[in-house]
């Protein structure tokens, strides 16, 4: 007998899959919860083989349940019922230990056949969009690895290209020379693996997401300082030739 345990914040989702599943001699639902804080007591005193989670539930996620339930049980089988399509759910979804992932509009014998694969301890995916999430997966771990090698100087300008500014703008922003800035971004574009600065931001902008590179400072932070207005170009007031003291303004001396 197949225990399984249902968490669905939609009433009409929850009893639709329980009336299918119940239909079934080898498959007895033991328990359903609307929210994350029922199912939570119920997964730890019912144990069930198999738990169903809305991808979207009230008061949490499927996925960060599942997390959850794998800590209290760590044979429980996962299946996430979700109302689209979302590579990046189902990316989570497999990165937390769900066995499948599968949508609200399945039919009834494939869902009743889902359960039995996964409790058997299959897994449940659109083989075309695991493929697609484990490639994005693996290509995320490159950057992260990519990332650890780079310089302190390179990871502050990769995350400022993550904002489309200038070569300038990041020369200011970070107090280099502008070609400074250039010979970095020549480097960090070769050890990333890309040929043009934009793609060099959109990795930014995921490794941002991700957490692995810090978010830049505001641009008052580290702006360059401002230039004493005395000497040429703008620069500080040159010393007076012999050690004199400049000449005081017009006027008679005493």
């Amino acid at each position: 007998m197949i225990s399984v345990l249902l968490a669905d914040g939609h009433d009409v989702v929850r009893v639709g899959v329980r009336t299918v599943l119940q239909r079934e001699a080898d498959i007895e639902v033991v328990g359903e919860a609307r929210t994350a804080a029922e199912a939570r007591p119920l997964i730890a005193t019912l144990r069930p083989d198999v738990l169903i989670l809305d991808a979207h539930l009230p008061d949490s996620s499927g996925v960060a349940l599942c997390r959850e339930a794998l800590a209290m049980k760590s044979d429980i089988r996962c299946m996430i019922l979700a109302t689209d399509a979302d590579d990046e759910v189902m990316s989570q979804a497999i990165m937390a230990g769900a066995a499948g992932y599968v949508l609200k509009q399945i039919e009834a014998t494939s869902l009743v056949s889902g359960v039995r694969l996964v409790a058997s301890g299959h897994t449940l995916f659109d083989p075309e969009a695991a493929a697609k999430v484990v490639h994005n997966v693996e290509e995320r771990r490159r950057m992260h690895e990519v990332v650890a090698e780079l310089t302190p100087q390179q990871r502050r300008i990769l995350v400022l290209l993550a904002e489309g500014i200038s070569n300038r703008q990041i020369a200011d922003r970070l107090v280099l020379a502008e070609k400074t800035v250039k010979n970095h971004i020549t480097g960090l574009l070769a050890k990333l693996g890309v040929s043009h600065r934009t793609q060099a931001a959109l990795m930014a902008s995921q490794l941002l997401e991700d957490g692995v590179v810090p978010r830049p400072a505001p641009p008052g932070d580290n702006a360059r300082p401002a230039r004493s207005p005395g000497g040429p170009n703008g620069g500080p007031v040159p010393p007076h030739p012999r050690g004199q003291a400049p000449s005081q303004a017009p006027g008679r001396s005493r």
